[in-house]
C-alpha cells in the first residue's frame, strides 16, 4: 500500500460488502456539494457496499468536519487521507489497491460535486449479474447546475461494438456514472498515476484493446454538476490529453482512418478557443450526440 495515503477510520467488524465506491475531495469542493454527494451514495437503496471517501490534500475546514463526523456515525463511509493533492487518478487506485484483499465484486465512481440517484448501485449491480460477460458498465445522466437546475442530459452509445467505435471521437463513457467489474484491477489495469485529466479515457481505451466488454444504461442514474466556469476548465493540458487519447485510441484499437484524425484535430482547434465558442461546440456535440446515439 503507499505509505502517501493515511487511512482514518477501519471497516467495522460485521460490515459484510461486495461493492466499493470510490470518491476523492479536494480544496476547491463546495460543502452543500459534497453534502449531496456523500448523502446520496449512503442512502442507496442496495446495502452491500463500503463508501471510500479521500481527502486529497488540504481542504476547507468546514468539508473536513463534516467527512469525519460521516465517518464517526455511519459505518459504512471510510475515510481516508492524502498528504497533499495527488489527483484522482492516484486517489482511486489507493482505493482500489485498499480494497483487493477484500475481494469485491464490483466498484463503483462518484464525484463530489454530483449527485447519484438512490436506485443507482442496485440497478447497475442487477445489470451485472444478468449480464455476466459485461466488465464496465456506465450510465446516461442528467446535467444541473450550481443550483440544481436541470441544464441538460448526456446520452452515450449502448453497445459494446458502439462504445469501442466511438473511442477515437470520444470517451464514450461517463466517467461519474461507471462501474467496474473488480476483475478488471485482479488483472493489473490501474488509472494511469501520471494523468490530472483524460485518465478514464486512457483507461477504456487500454480495457478495450485488452478485450474487456463495455456496455452504457439508458437509464439516467447520475446528476451531474456543470457549473457556469465549466466551459473555462478544459484546459490546454485536458484539450492537449484528449488529443493525445484520441490518437492512442486510433492506434491501439487498429483505427486510424482519415475522418477519426480530422476529428481530432478540429476538436483539438475548439477547445483551444474562447469560452463562448466551446460552449457552442458544447452544444453542438449534444446535437451530433442525439443524432447518431440511438436509444
Amino acid at each position: 500500500m503507499d505509505n502517501h495515503f493515511t487511512q482514518i477510520n477501519q471497516v467495522p467488524e460485521g460490515i459484510v460488502f461486495d461493492a466499493v465506491v470510490g470518491m476523492a475531495v479536494y480544496r476547491e469542493d463546495r460543502l452543500e456539494w459534497v453534502r449531496q454527494a456523500t448523502q446520496s451514495i449512503l442512502r442507496q437503496s442496495y446495502r452491500n457496499f463500503v463508501f471510500c471517501v479521500v481527502i486529497d490534500g488540504e481542504i476547507p475546514d468546514d468539508i473536513a468536519s463534516y467527512l469525519h463526523e460521516q465517518a464517526d456515525s455511519e459505518p459504512r463511509l471510510i475515510l481516508m487521507q492524502s498528504k497533499h493533492n495527488v489527483g484522482l487518478s492516484q486517489c482511486m487506485n489507493h482505493i482500489i489497491d485498499w480494497a483487493v484483499p477484500y475481494a469485491p465484486d464490483y466498484f463503483f465512481r462518484m464525484d463530489a460535486d454530483d449527485i447519484s440517484r438512490p436506485q443507482r448501485l442496485e440497478k447497475q449491480i442487477a445489470f451485472f449479474r444478468q449480464h455476466p460477460d459485461v466488465d464496465i458498465l456506465g450510465t446516461a445522466l442528467v446535467e444541473i447546475n450550481e443550483h440544481g437546475k436541470r441544464v441538460g442530459k448526456r446520452k452515450l452509445p449502448l453497445t459494446h461494438s458502439e462504445i469501442v467505435r466511438f473511442l477515437p471521437k470520444r470517451c464514450s463513457l461517463n466517467h461519474p456514472t461507471v462501474a467496474m467489474r473488480f476483475r478488471v484491477f485482479e488483472a493489473g489495469h490501474r488509472y494511469r498515476a501520471s494523468l490530472r485529466n483524460t485518465q478514464d479515457y486512457f483507461l477504456w481505451i487500454e480495457l478495450a484493446g485488452a478485450g474487456f466488454i463495455f456496455t452504457n444504461l439508458a437509464d439516467k442514474l447520475l446528476q451531474f454538476r456543470r457549473v457556469n466556469d465549466f466551459y473555462k476548465r478544459r484546459g490546454l493540458s485536458k484539450s492537449i490529453n484528449e488529443f493525445k487519447a484520441r490518437l492512442y485510441a486510433m492506434r491501439h484499437l487498429q483505427k486510424i482512418r482519415i475522418g477519426n484524425i480530422i476529428y481530432a484535430l478540429a476538436v483539438l482547434t475548439l477547445r483551444l478557443m474562447p469560452s463562448r465558442i466551446l460552449k457552442l461546440a458544447y452544444k453542438i456535440d449534444r446535437l451530433f450526440l442525439e443524432k447518431f446515439v440511438k436509444h
